[in-house]
């Protein structure tokens, strides 16, 4: 068969295993890790997924190898915990029954121990080690390992590394980027030990270089080993890109793929994670830096999810392995469809942070397009119906599309109604705002998947009693979305004003000076984005804090683009609109005016409940999804929309 990514689907060598192209599967945190750090059922489900959908390596993540001096509650290996073979050998089997290579990665914290404990005050307890004494720049004591700790960790990275080929994983990723213990002995900044593991380059090697030959010792000559490294740690006094290279190609002996990311935790969190703000494949240049200075095969990763991108960085020699975390939780099925030439059905990960926002706010895991991810032993696939039904779907937004395409996936005849000409919803309005480009692509990726199965999609076609008593569906989801509020200030209603909704349809007519009214998300990205292009910006807001509708991820870098590049007014309430911009009234009760040409109102949503209201009883099964509800977000109405399909019987 034809493809156009011939580099990007061939095989791939290391050590005795072969993989089948050149897409894998980056470490994710798994989902339900017992109390004694086994993986759980979920965790299993969440690796499968990945594999099930194509992925060449899965690689579970992430794996502590020396509990006594990293009390992280991550996964475990031993022989001593009842099940906790068992539970690893499940995970192996679940990912390479569908053709994939199961991998592992070996981590420790080091001076960071307690990362993803949720007990803070368990946290606070625990001792932190690491290369030398100090304090961490959030005030907390680091001791430093002795000779003897050292022995016994690299001791345990070996003793595990047994074990794992046992539990049947054909790969092992030893972890040594991001600021966790083997990068805090490569770095300078975290090293400052006096004896032979600290100073010299050599020296600070040594103790990454004893650990990788423990684990080689342990697997074999012919079992892979890939060392995960950040190929320059991006703050001041860290080691830069020529150091990486440098520690690249004296380790690569021991390895056999070296995989490249970037940062360190503690100083950079968004260039080891790239928000939405950050060009795709951003890291890639410290990959193809690094492949000129060794000889064993180069893995990138960073927010690459364009086939064609891929490719080139392939068939370019930038890298010859491309790792994806969050893009497979966005579209575990991405490498099939790159396959299979279905590239324009992939589900595009939008980098909003949902899935590392959820970790720490229930513990679990979910994604913002996936309705699937953290759930999948609940069914990873769409049950087929017992009987087809007629299913009216009302409103074309991302609740009623998702909706729309799996009823037709269960086989249902299903009419899907938009009252406007165009599809998308509130989708519609992100197209002009280049950070968010990929939101807008989500409803014409489920336009496209609709139109696939079989909807009947009817523009310009509002749902109304009398329509839904003519056509007499068995079901009716009535996904009628919401509206943007528009506060009746004097002159809100002038040509200076553009509703944030449709900015896309007035971007030309707004002015190089704005005030954006409403200091929401969407507020707050859209004053993001213009002056991104070179506006002044207001923001003003009646309340004291900026986007609280913003998860706990996304808002951090939001909020530092926001001190960057925009003034920002708080406890400030619009009084009215006039030709030099917004009167407000300011924390101390003084009309003062925020000089503007243009007036981007962002206050918010309300529901449409006039119109779901007038619905609710009109067909024997009725669900109402999304907006129409209570406005949020996609991940919400991607979750109701899917799961109100399902109920359909």
């Amino acid at each position: 068969m034809h493809t156009r990514y011939p580099h990007l689907l061939s095989p791939i060598r290391l050590g005795s295993v072969t993989f089948r192209h050149r897409m894998f599967s980056a470490p994710m945190g798994a989902t339900d890790i017992t109390f004694d750090c086994s993986p759980g059922p979920r965790t299993q489900g969440f690796y499968e997924l990945r594999a099930k959908g194509g992925a060449a390596a899965v690689t579970v993540s992430e794996l502590v190898v020396h509990p006594e001096t990293d009390g992280s509650h991550m996964l475990h290996l031993n022989l001593t915990t009842p099940g906790n073979l068992a539970a690893h050998a499940y995970v192996a089997d679940a990912i390479r029954r569908h053709g994939a290579v199961p991998s592992i990665e070996f981590s420790h914290s080091g001076q960071y121990a307690g990362t993803y404990l949720t007990d803070k005050d368990k946290k606070a307890s625990l001792n932190q080690w690491g290369p030398s004494d100090g304090v961490r720049p959030d005030g907390m004591p680091v001791k430093g390992l002795s000779k003897e700790q050292i022995a016994d960790i690299v001791k345990s990275y070996g003793d595990t590394a047994a074990i794992a080929k046992r539990a049947g994983y054909e790969m092992i990723m030893v972890h040594g980027g991001h600021g966790w213990l083997i990068n805090q002995f490569l770095s300078p900044w975290f090293n400052k030990r006096t004896d032979e593991y600290g100073g010299s380059l050599e020296n600070r090697i040594r103790f990454a270089r004893e650990v990788l030959s423990a684990v080689r010792e342990a697997v074999g000559p012919q079992f892979p080993i890939e060392l995960r490294m950040s190929g320059a740690e991006l703050f001041e006094g860290g080691y830069d890109l020529a150091e990486g290279c440098r520690i690249a190609h004296a380790l690569e002996d021991l390895v056999d793929l070296i995989h490249v990311s970037a940062g360190s935790y503690q100083f950079g969190f968004f260039t080891t994670h790239l928000p939405m703000f950050a060009p795709h494949g951003n890291n890639v240049y410290l990959a193809a830096e690094i492949k000129k200075h060794v000889s064993k095969p180069v893995a990138t990763i960073g927010a690459i999810n364009d086939p064609a991108m891929m490719e080139e960085i392939i068939a370019s020699g930038k890298a010859d392995v491309i790792y994806m975390a969050r893009e497979l939780l966005a579209d575990p099925f991405l490498p099939n469809k790159v396959v299979a030439g279905k590239e324009g059905e992939i589900v595009k990960c939008l980098r909003c942070f949902t899935c590392m926002a959820e970790r720490p706010t229930t513990g679990t895991r979910r994604c913002a397009v996936n309705p699937l991810i953290g759930r999948e032993i609940e069914g990873m696939e769409v049950t087929p119906a017992g009987k087809c039904r007629k299913v009216l779907v009302a409103g074309g937004g991302v609740a009623g599309l998702k909706a729309a395409v799996t009823a037709a996936q269960r086989g249902h005849r299903v009419v899907l109604c938009e009252k406007s000409g165009a599809l998308g919803g509130i989708l519609k309005s992100e197209q002009a705002i280049d950070f968010k480009h990929e939101m807008y692509e989500l409803g014409l990726t489920l336009e496209k998947q609709a139109r696939s199965e079989g909807v009947e999609i009817r523009l310009n076609t509002a749902v109304t009693p009398e329509y839904v008593e003519n056509e007499k569906p068995d079901a009716l989801i009535l996904a009628v979305g919401s509206n943007p509020i528009v506060p009746p200030l004097p002159g809100i209603d002038g040509d200076n004003v553009v509703v944030v909704n449709n900015y896309y349809l007035a971007s030309d007519k707004v002015g190089d000076s704005v005030v954006v009214l409403g200091g929401g998300l969407a507020g707050c990205e859209c004053a993001v984005h213009l002056a991104r292009e070179g506006k002044e910006v207001h923001l003003v807001e009646m309340r004291d804090t900026l986007a609280p509708d913003c998860n706990i991820r996304h808002r951090p870098i939001l909020m530092q683009k926001i001190d960057e590049l925009v003034t920002v007014h708080l406890g400030h309430a619009g009084l009215r609109v006039t030709e030099e911009g917004l009167w407000c009234k300011d924390p101390r009760g003084k009309e003062v005016l925020i000089p503007g040409k243009t007036i981007i109102c962002a206050v918010g949503q309300r529901a449409n409940r006039t119109d779901a209201e007038a619905l609710r009883l009109s067909a024997p099964f009725v669900r109402e999804v999304g907006d129409c509800i209570r406005p949020a977000n996609i991940t919400k109405a991607m979750y109701e929309g899917y799961h109100a399909a399902l109920d359909i019987i």
